[in-house]
Order: structure tokens, then sequence, then C-alpha cells
């Protein structure tokens, strides 16, 4: 099996066996260009050496030093010659850009004797023991694993002996007592062994340690965070050195062919004369721009301008490129795809289809689907968070940026907050519960120490487009006290901290934000988005803030209305709770009856709101004890109410005490025990429609959602009360309105059993919130504890709450979808879980044809493009 490729034997189609750095370089060496030659070691050998124990086997060995003899031959330079050394520099390239995940070594081949032979030949010594130096501190660093902090130490204190700030000012003499140094500092970390004198030695050891470096945990993180699989593995690139540090005619720079923060068209980027690549890339020195090259060495950058032109216009899109000059000779080191902000992406992508260099289908192909986050929220300021202190990390439950005042009850959060005092707030709590919803909606950002990415706070936070960190076990909060400690500091009540709620990263202070803004090209590619996708897009929202911000950010509808959130509100919650402790139905029944003009007006709201669009309403779904008051003068205010003592009230509430109440008396479960409650919300829905249908015009039909169903028989009885109920109401109201049942498939039962359940539902929504958590048998609020230990020992790559398990979950759902397709041919299926916003879970039911997804508000630009490219790729 071939495992070495040189790079003439490459192209840029090859990216998934050589790496992206591989196939370009190969590319570009097929295009003529000033390439430094090479090799690249495949991914097949990558995951050959995890197969095989990490261990390099003898045949891609012997196949690394046979290209090395056809580059030595090339090159007309020997690889361990003591006087004219052939060097190479060792970088990794997997086949999704990784920038900064993975480690790179230069001037590989250097020894004690060869740095002489190499001062001697270059008639240079400064430069041969500056190259040796360097090449001492990044092997120990990458390959033996000896942090360079001990290396970056000893070079201030030199700098410092010696009175001079910059390394280029140390004589050869100053590098050679570096060189020594660095020695002493390897043999010390590696018990007495002295550094590498091998150059064969040398090299197998830096292809080792790119390949370990494809399992350094921040490769691992960025793999997680990007959806880039495991099993990928790295390339290798062995490529002969060019040298930027020859003198004040070389040097090393980076550049992009438009400017990647704003997508402006215009060559953008810097460069260090005499210098290396890491410097420019470490901010040891301060780099020059680009356009001064013009002034430095202008034949190099003209021709430098005349590549990058050529390399634009040859992948049709904006290159970051990688460039050393080399005694005023140019050499390109790499050129790929370059990273760029959502607002540049949807620039560059507008502007190459106006320059006719890309077609609408590509451009839409181009974007990072949820790289659209950053254009709907708050982000921060890029020089203010250079000094931002990080002092936790949690999971990244809601994007955005926000920065405030710690409060810590929501109370002290509306009272300060938006609606208060108008101070900028972040609402700390141990976990947020749906009473919280007006501290929350007075907040910047919301900061918990519990629950994961679809606990309460996480889908509320979504939902209002809010920024929340989710999850920071690292906190010791104390409540009583009003502070919190995390990262060695202790925050009280009024104190600045600062949440990037993208990352998931806390800071200490007040850092700089700035607001959102979409361009007009973000109208464009939705537009373009829109004429190609196949799947519907609907939203998750239950009051009209959020569907009327829905829907002006492209939503089709209302794929989920939670009716619990409706009964949080404060002349609300005394009812629902009335009802839940009354002792006989009559009285509940009475209690409900109070609710429904509440209920009515809710839902009213929303259908104006919709302007005509549909909506499908879940029914009461959390357990009733969630209601229920915890306050002993909330308890006491409810018995002086409803007539009763505190005794009989808090036995009540300890009667409805479940020990695992996500899976206890709640959902469809509630109207089989509590008729009463759909009764209510049926004639509460079925006024609403019909008065707004009536005043407004519209045509609606209403969707009402069964929950939690697992046997065809309780969605039939429940069914039944839905029934009755609707077709009185209708006649009372002189109407014809027709209205849909249906159900949420979320328990496993549901969609093994998916065809029966079709013989009663006219549509399913998959509640893949719920249905991953009953799969997987662990649950999403605590399951954040311990998935790091799975993610760090490989069992699974990434969280199943916030992508979706295609392979197990994913299963049920497309089972349960052909079931009840083949009961029921015109099914209408959805999804309305977290899921239902992330671009590879939107993949996934277009591929199984469901007809629409429904997410938060702020996500449905992103499931709109994520189906769009959905539909492309299936139809390539």
């Amino acid at each position: 099996m071939k495992y070495v490729y040189s790079f003439k034997e490459g192209n840029k189609d090859m990216r998934n066996l050589l790496g992206g750095k591989g196939a370009n370089l190969a590319e570009m060496t097929n295009l003529g260009l000033p390439i430094p030659q090479g090799f690249t070691v495949t991914t097949e050998a990558c995951t050959n050496y995890y197969d095989n124990g990490k261990v390099i086997s003898e045949e891609i060995e012997n196949q690394i030093f046979e290209a090395l003899a056809a580059l030595e031959n090339i090159q007309g330079k020997k690889f361990g010659d003591t006087k004219d050394p052939l060097l190479v520099s060792v970088r990794s390239g997997a086949r999704a850009s990784m920038p900064g995940m993975m480690d790179t070594i230069l001037n590989l081949g250097l020894n004690d004797v060869a740095v002489e032979g190499f001062a001697e030949k270059t008639n240079n010594p400064r430069f041969a023991y500056d190259s040796y130096r360097r090449f001492i501190q990044m092997y120990s660093d990458v390959v033996m694993e000896v942090n360079k902090s001990f290396f970056e130490k000893i070079i201030d204190e030199l700098k410092e002996e010696r009175g001079v700030k910059y390394d280029t000012e140390l004589t050869v003499e100053d590098l050679k007592e570096l060189v020594n140094r660095f020695k002493k500092v390897y043999s010390e970390h590696m018990g007495g062994e002295e550094f590498p004198q091998d150059p064969r030695e040398q090299l197998m050891g830096a292809v080792k340690a790119v390949f370990r470096s494809w399992d350094n945990p921040r490769a691992i993180v960025y793999r997680r965070m990007n959806d880039i699989p495991g099993d990928w593995g790295t390339a290798v690139n062995v490529q002969s050195m060019v040298f930027g540090n020859m003198g004040d005619t070389s040097g090393t720079g980076v550049a992009f062919t438009r400017n990647p923060s704003t997508g402006e068209k215009g060559i953008y980027g810097e460069y260090l004369i005499n210098a290396q690549g890491e410097d420019v890339v470490a901010g040891v020195r301060t780099p020059q721009p680009i356009t001064k090259l013009a002034e430095d060495l202008p034949e190099c950058y003209e021709e430098f301008l005349t590549i990058a032109n050529k390399l634009e216009e040859h992948y049709k899109d904006m290159q970051d490129m990688e460039f050393t000059i080399q005694e005023g000779k140019l050499y390109f080191l790499q050129t790929r795809n370059g990273k760029r902000t959502a607002h540049a992406a949807l620039q560059i992508a507008c502007d190459l289809v106006d320059e006719g260099k890309i077609t609408k289908e590509e451009a839409l192909l181009r974007i990072e689907a949820k790289s659209l986050d950053q254009l709907l929220h708050p982000t921060f300021d890029t020089e203010a968070l250079k000094a931002g202190e990080v002092i936790g990390a949690a999971l990244p439950a809601s994007p955005g940026a926000a920065a405030g005042r710690v409060y810590f009850t929501a109370l002290e959060a509306k009272e300060a907050g938006m609606g208060g005092r108008g101070e900028r707030v972040i609402l700390v709590r141990l976990e947020t519960t749906p009473e919280d919803i007006e501290g929350m909606v007075a907040s910047q950002g919301v900061l918990t120490v519990r629950g994961g990415m679809t606990s309460h706070a996480a889908v509320v936070a979504r939902g209002m487009g809010t920024c929340c960190v989710s999850g920071c076990g690292d906190i010791h909060m104390n409540e009583e006290k009003k502070e919190f400690t995390l990262g060695g500091y202790t925050f009280h009540e009024g104190d600045y901290i600062s949440l990037d709620g993208t990352t998931g990263k806390i800071y200490k202070g007040d850092i700089k934000t700035v607001e959102a803004s979409v361009s007009g090209n973000f109208g464009r590619i939705m537009e373009w988005a829109d004429e190609v996708r196949t799947l519907k897009v609907r939203t998750n929202a239950d009051n009209p803030r959020d569907t009327m911000k829905a829907v002006e950010l492209g939503a089709e509808g209302i794929g989920l209305c939670r009716t619990e959130h409706m009964f949080f509100e404060e002349d609300r919650i005394p009812k629902i709770r009335r009802m839940i402790l009354s002792e006989t139905s009559e009285a509940r029944e009475a209690a409900l009856n109070e609710l429904i003009p509440f209920q009515k007006g809710d839902f009213k709201a929303m259908y104006k709101a919709l302007n005509g669009l549909p909506m499908t309403v879940r029914y009461l779904d959390p357990p009733l004890h969630e209601f229920l008051p915890t306050l002993e003068e909330d308890i006491k205010s409810l018995a002086d109410e409803m007539g009763v003592t505190v005794e009989h009230l808090k036995e009540k509430c300890a009667e409805l005490h479940e020990f695992n109440p996500m899976m206890g008396h709640r959902g469809c479960r509630l109207a089989v025990t509590y008729p009463e409650i759909a009764r209510m919300q049926t004639r509460a829905l079925m006024e609403a429609a019909i008065e707004v249908s009536e005043e407004e015009g519209f045509s609606i039909t209403p969707e009402i959602m069964i929950p939690l169903v697992g046997e065809v028989k309780e969605l039939k009885f429940v069914k039944d009360v839905v029934v009755e109920t609707a077709e009185l109401v209708k006649k009372e109201k002189n109407s014809n309105m027709e209205y849909h049942i249906g159900t949420m498939i979320e328990i496993p039962r549901a969609a093994l059993m998916a065809d029966k359940i079709a013989e009663e539902a006219e549509f399913f929504s998959f509640g893949t919130n719920d249905l991953t958590q009953m799969t997987f048998g662990f649950s999403r609020d605590d399951a954040g504890k311990f998935l790091d230990s799975y993610y760090q020992n490989k069992i699974y790559e990434f969280d199943p709450f916030a992508k979706l398990d295609q392979e197990g979950v994913g299963s049920l759902v497309k089972m349960a979808s052909e079931k009840g397709r083949q009961t029921r041919s015109d099914i209408k299926l959805g999804i309305c879980g977290e899921h239902g916003g992330e671009p590879s879970t939107v993949e996934f039911c277009h591929n199984i044809g469901l007809t629409y997804v429904s997410c938060s508000p702020f996500r449905v630009p992103i499931a709109r493009l994520a189906a769009a490219q959905a539909a492309l790729k299936e139809n390539n």
C-alpha cells in the first residue's frame, strides 16, 4: 500500500488522503509555483499508526526514507550531511483545516556537527545557530513535550543579561549559549538523556509527534466544536526548508486575498523581515503590513501579488497563504481557503457571484451555516477581548457575548436590569426554573452551575436570543452571601463578569461588546437558500415577541408552542397551583375555567403575530410539582386563598413529589388522569383560532400535539377528549374550522409502535431532547458532569443533546417516519427538539424526508441555509 506521495504525485482533489495542506502543496506544484519540494505521509498512515498501537510500521518508515532520498536528489543535498545538510520542516495537515490545533517543527536535520558545516556553507553563523536553537526548542516542545515556556524563560533571561530587547539583537556567541542552555533543559527533563543527534531519529520522532498531536486535548475539543470525525486522522508534510531568517533580504509572512474580517477585496496580511514562520503567529515581534513589502522588496511583492491572484482565480475562493522570502527569492509554503467571519463570508460569497467566478449554488455551499450565529448576536470587541482574563469555561448554551453586573435572583435581576434601573445584568443561578423568566428577560446573559445544552436556561435563552453559559461545575456558589468563586476570584453581587455563549468562556470584568448587524448580503443569501431548499423551517416559540422575531428571520410557522411557559406569570401561577392542589374534579375545573381567558388570550396573540402561518400547540407537558410553591410565604398565601392549613398544603405538595419526575406523571399522562386539563386547553385554543380567523380573515387550522405518547390507546383516550371539546366549541361558535391532532415522538416505544400510533395521529413531531435522553438513558441536565470523560476517552465525539446521534436516536426517527408513512401516506413529519437548528441534523432530516424542522428563533436562518445546503448536496 502506498503511504507516501511526493508533491508532484498529488492534486487538490486528494485532500482525504493527503490532507488539505498536502493536497494544496501538490496542486501548487502542478501549477508551476515556487514551492519548496517535499512529500506527504498520508492520513491512512496516521490511521495505521493508531491501529498499530501507536507505532509507525516498518513499511511506512521505509517509504518515508525512499521519499527522502528522492528529495535529496531534487535538492542536491544530503539529509544528515555535516557540511551542507538538507534541512526539512515537518507540518501536520488534516483534511479539514484546524488552525493552531496541530504542531510544526522547523529546521529538522541540524545537530552539533551539522550546525558548524551549515554556518560555514551559508557564511552566516548567526543564522545557523539561530536555526539550531529554534529547532531544539520546537523539537523538545512538540516531540518530547517539554513545555516551550522553559525555553522562552531562558531567552528572556539571556536578553536581560545582555541588555537587549529583541531576539535579533543577540550575537552568534549569545545564540551558541542559548543552544547549550536549551540542551541542558532538554537533558534535565528527559532524565539525563541528551538531545538526539541522529537526523533520521529526529525525523521519525517528528512524524510520530504529528500523528500523536491529532489526539491532543485541544485537537479533540476543536474537532468536537467543528464536527470533524476522530477517525479521519492527519497527514504529515515533510518539506525542504527555506529560511526567512537569513538577513534583511529574507522574511516570512501570512496573507489573505481578501480581508477575513470584512470580506473586502484586496491583499490583507503581514510579514516580518529576518524571521521564521512562528515569529509572525506567536507575536514575538510586531509584524509590518504586507503593503510595506512593496518598499522593502518590490520585486518580491509584485511576484507575490501575481501568484496570490492566480491562486484565488484557481480555487475560486479567498486564499490564506504562508510565504517565505530567502535572500530575495519568494517561496509559497501553503495556501488554503481562508477562515473568515460570517460577515466576511457573506460579502465574499456575494462578490464572487457578482464577479462571475461562482454560481449562487456554490456560494451557498461556501458559507458555514452555524457561523450565521455571529450575525444575529452581539460579539466582543476584538481589541477589548485581548485584555480579557478567562476565569472558567462551560457549555456554550446560547450564542452571543454579554457583559454586566452579577445578580443571583430573578427578582434582583429584574429590578436592576432592563425595565428596572437599566443596568447591564448577568444572572448567575445554580440552575434556572420557569419562574426565573422575568429575570432572564431583564438580563444580558445567564450563567448556571448546573444544566446541559437542553436545560431550561439553555432553551429559554436561545429562544430570546440571550447569551447563556450553562453547567459550570467549577463555580462555588454561596447564595446566602450573594457571592461565587471561580478561577481563583470571588465575585459579589454587582461585580462585573463577561460571558461568551458561543465558546462557553467566562471572563473577569466588563469587556466591551459590539451589537450584531445584518447586511443586505444576508437577505440575498437567505433568498438564494429559500429558492433551493425543500425542507420547511418553523420555530419553537410560546410568546408573541419570540414569534415575531422568528417570522422576521424567515420562520414558516411554529413547530412547537410550549403551553406550560404561559402559566408561570404572576397572575396565572396561583390559579394553576389551585387546580393542582384541588381535591375534586369540580374544584379543578373551576380553577381551570379561570385560566381559559388567559390561555385563550395567549393563543390569540400568537395567531395574530403569525399572520396566517401555522402553529403546533403542545399540550401541558411538565410534571405538576414544577408549578408548586417552594417558598414559605408562597405556601402560606396559597393556603389562605384555598382555605386550608399550611400543614395540609405541604402534605399535598409532598404527595406530588416524584423520584424521577422526567419519567413520571407528565405529558399525556396528566390528561389521562385529569381530562379537564385537555378540555380547558382545547377550548382556549379553538375559541382563539375561530375568533382570530373571523377578526383578521386568516385561514387557521389548529395543530394540537399530545406529548409523551408511548401507546396508541392513551393517545386515543386524550384525542377523544380533545375532539369532543373542539366539536362543542365549533357548534357554539357556528364554525366549520378544521383541526389536526398529532403527537410528539419522544419515547423510544412510540418510535417502535409508530405504525399503530399513526392510526390516530395526523402528524408526528420528534421531540429529540427527550428522545435522546430516554434512548441514551441519561439525564440531559446531569450528563455534562460525566460527558467530558467520554470525550477524552473517545467513547463519544460530541454532545448528543447538541447534535443528533444519527446512528442511534436517528435510527428511531427514521424508523418511526417510515412506519408512520406506511399507515398514513400523507402524515406530516417534523422535528422540534433543539437539534432542529443544528446543521448536520437538518441535513439528516432532509435526507430522511421530514416535512419541516423547528428551532429557536435565532437559529431559523441557520436551518434555512443548512436545508438549502442539504438539497444541493443531494442533487450533486
